[in-house]
């Protein structure tokens, strides 16, 4: 062999070598391709690919195209995508704990919701490692606000009117005010306020936006019901077959992309209030005597909270409400 073919041969294992390096993963959402939340991931996404200079390339499927939001874990734990993304009150069956962020009236404002996921991650982390998961970042949704045909001062308001329920907790919460539960998917709920089906609901700015409620509600106030997070997760296998230098830059990435969600749902959650003032829906503070009733409410929640799911309620709430 003479010098000119030993080069080459040099030269096609060298490419060999970088070829074999390079990993391609899928990161599934059911969430559609313009939500801030997949905005987001294509970001992360294209930050990885860069600092790893392609060595790491992850490709986002959204909108339940590979994957079915509530199969997102099993889908990541069975190796079906390497990463995935869904909102985390849809494990609570298997993770109990992941339904913190979703106990009504806890948290009241994103520094509140900030605290609560400080506490609750270490215990969310071990619960996906155990199932050979690794989490590599969570972000809220913008808070749920109340809907009202009518000025709401008081729990007392909403006693015989038709509250829009979507799962259980709504549902629940229709029943202690005394209101009468109307399930009604996000989609419909549009229709829902034209057929004057319903008098009131609890959900974001966002959504009332997405769904012009101004034709059909005047009132809009800020309770900040609870603020429901979206998380971000791998397969820890296929994270610990990364090179170091790719595994770095994964989860530098992440922690990039859980900061910039985070901003993210704030400026959508005040831009949204903002949407619904211009198109003349009274935007009110929460009158006293409501704030004091749902405080109540949540303390009860929470108390409910604590029953079902044992010690490890008490792990996140107490140093919540007790440490900062």
């Amino acid at each position: 062999m003479d010098r000119r073919q030993f080069g080459a041969l040099v030269l096609a294992a060298g490419w060999v070598r970088q070829s074999a390096a390079k990993t391609n993963w899928k990161l599934a959402t059911g969430y559609r391709s313009a939500s801030f939340h997949t905005v987001n991931l294509m970001t992360m996404a294209s930050e990885v690919d860069a600092a790893t200079r392609g060595e790491l390339h992850i490709e986002i499927h959204p909108n339940n195209t590979l994957v079915k939001l509530n199969d997102m874990r099993a889908a990541v734990e069975s190796g079906k995508v390497e990463a995935g993304e869904t909102i985390m009150s849809s494990l609570v069956n298997e993770m109990p704990i992941a339904g913190a962020d979703s106990v009504p009236f806890i948290v009241s404002s994103y520094a509140d919701a900030r605290r609560m996921w400080r506490h609750q991650r270490p215990l969310i982390e071990s619960q996906f490692a155990q199932r050979g998961l690794q989490v590599l970042y969570a972000v809220p949704w913008p808070p749920q606000g109340m809907y009202s045909n009518k000025p709401v001062t008081s729990t007392a308001d909403l006693k015989g009117t038709r509250m829009r329920t979507y799962n259980p907790t709504t549902a629940r919460i229709a029943a202690l005010v005394g209101a009468q539960a109307v399930d009604v998917p996000m989609v419909d709920v549009g229709q829902a306020l034209a057929e004057g089906r319903i008098d009131n609901m609890i959900t974001s700015a966002v959504t009332g936006v997405e769904n012009r409620v101004w034709s059909h509600v005047r009132y809009y106030y800020e309770v900040n019901a609870w603020f429901p997070k979206n998380i971000v997760f791998a397969n820890a296998a296929a994270v610990k077959a990364l090179t170091p230098s790719a595994r770095d830059a994964l989860i530098a990435a992440s922690g990039a992309a859980e900061a910039r969600g985070w901003a993210a749902s704030e400026a959508a959650a005040s831009s949204s209030v903002d949407e619904l003032r211009r198109n003349g829906m009274k935007i009110e503070r929460v009158p006293r005597e409501f704030a004091v009733e749902i405080k109540r409410l949540g303390e009860r929640f929470s108390l409910e909270w604590i029953r079902q799911v044992g010690a490890q309620a008490n792990a996140i709430f107490v140093p919540y409400f007790t440490q900062g």
